[in-house]
């Protein structure tokens, strides 16, 4: 029994002071000699605002300094201009075309060029002869032992050979012309006039670069001064199988109406 009575003198106890606690005024326990805050509100901790900064300039401008004085109509006087610092700014007239001269035509191009004889170019409107040399014609005959041979045709073919239809260098005009030219020609470093003589594709002119070379070539017998093409291994043409059918002079319908029959069928049978 006394057990049970100090056990429950104690849970009395307990319970009690936990009511007390419960009832304890907060400003009780307070220093009544201090001053108590007042409350701050819930915004109080969003920073205020900064206050706007004056613009700032690099240096002040006076106005009526900078800006020009305002002056009249009347006040105002037109000047000659300046002369120029130097020659170079003067825009001098244009100057014409130069005219080329002879001397000065230092090789036209001649694309697709057409041998129309051994000697004789013609190409983009120009009609050169090779200077220093005689063309060969192309219908010229030579002799050789009595006998005629078609040297020139000979010749020509030679030089369209030679040509193959590169591009041709010669001192002629800018612009072509109906006359013939006589000028130099070459293709890369080879002399035209040089290559027609010495194989004997051309005679030189008197007086003319090539002489020696006509000379040269006439001894080796080279060319239009040679002997004339034998043409013995040659296959000889083939004979004529019959004559060729002649075909009717017209296909049109004949006078009575009916229609001309081919020549080398039969006629229909009745």
């Amino acid at each position: 029994m006394a057990a049970l009575v100090v056990a429950g003198g104690r849970a009395i106890k307990g319970h009690d002071s936990t009511i007390a606690v419960d009832r304890i005024d907060p400003d009780a326990l307070a220093d009544p000699g201090a001053e108590t805050p007042p409350e701050e509100p819930a915004t109080s901790a969003i920073p205020a605002p900064a206050a706007p900064q004056p613009a700032v300039h690099s240096r002040a401008i006076d106005p009526e300094t900078v800006a020009p004085p305002e002056l009249s109509d009347q006040e105002l006087e037109r000047v000659e201009p300046r002369a120029p610092l130097s020659d170079l700014a003067l825009a001098g007239p244009p100057k014409p075309p130069k005219t080329k001269m002879p001397g000065d035509w230092n090789g036209t191009k001649l694309f697709q060029p057409v041998a129309a004889a051994a000697g004789l170019i013609e190409s983009k409107g120009y009609a050169v002869a090779v200077s220093g040399v005689d063309v060969v014609k192309a219908d010229e005959t030579c002799g050789d032992e009595g006998k005629s041979w078609a040297c020139g045709a000979r010749a020509r073919t030679a030089f369209r050979a030679f040509l193959r239809g590169r591009a041709v260098a010669c001192t002629v005009p800018p612009e072509g012309d109906r006359d013939t030219i006589s000028a130099e020609c070459h293709i890369g470093n080879q002399d035209i006039g040089q290559w027609l003589v010495e194989n004997g594709w051309a005679r030189a002119a008197q007086g003319g670069p090539y002489v020696e070379a006509e000379n040269k070539a006439r001894a080796a017998r080279k060319g239009i001064f040679g002997p004339a093409p034998k043409l013995d291994g040659l296959p000889a043409l083939p004979a004529a199988s019959g004559p060729a059918p002649e075909a009717p002079d017209s296909i049109l319908p004949a006078e009575g109406g009916d229609v001309t029959p081919p020549t080398d069928q039969p006629a229909p049978a009745q």
